[in-house]
């Protein structure tokens, strides 16, 4: 989620400190308009680079909207990029899990892991969780960012602008991740 005030993914968003007044020096204050205009965006990345962005102008994703304008996205991205070796993997959100999204799924991919085999909160095994959107947000233009209209332009902008280079060590760095997690029976990975 981003709005023109320039937050975005806010539910992953976590400072580490002793207290407030430490938290406000790494940037825990954040000054925002009491109802920004948002949009939604959704986004894939694999070893080859990031998809085409798919961007929510109005309201919410359900499963419905899901499975209608990204999982078709997703199948054509992969296919483009792996042929047909290669496994899709998503997180807990709703859509995702919702048992339309998994069936449309098992019919449509020939690999794919099941909400029963994926953790469902787990930022540390999504590249897109423990790299990307931070590596997209910081390129977007926010001081070119005054409307919605602008906000899309500028994301559009921003998505190409992602680094192959990032994307491949954010992508090289997962097997590493679930080993680390598999050591530490699947807390949180330390730095």
């Amino acid at each position: 989620m981003f709005d023109i005030d320039g937050v975005y993914n806010s539910q992953n968003d976590r400072i580490w400190a002793v207290d407030r007044s430490e938290a406000d020096i790494k940037g825990g204050t954040r000054q925002k308009r009491k109802f920004p205009q948002k949009i939604m965006v959704w986004l894939g990345v694999c070893s080859k680079g990031v998809s085409p962005l798919v961007i929510f102008e109005n309201g919410t994703v359900d499963h419905d909207r899901y499975i209608k304008e990204v999982l078709p996205i997703v199948l054509k991205f992969g296919n483009d990029m792996f042929g047909n070796d290669w496994t899709f993997q998503q997180d807990g959100a709703r859509p995702h899990t919702h048992a339309k999204s998994q069936e449309w799924c098992a019919k449509h991919f020939l690999s794919f892991i099941d909400k029963d085999h994926w953790p469902p909160n787990s930022p540390d095994l999504n590249p897109l969780d423990y790299c990307i959107w931070n590596e997209f947000a910081q390129l977007v233009k926010w001081d070119t960012v005054t409307s919605k209209t602008t906000l899309i332009t500028a994301l559009k902008r921003a998505v190409r602008e992602i680094s192959q280079d990032v994307v491949e060590k954010s992508c090289a760095s997962w097997t590493n991740r679930l080993h680390r997690l598999s050591q530490d029976k699947g807390n949180y990975i330390r730095y």
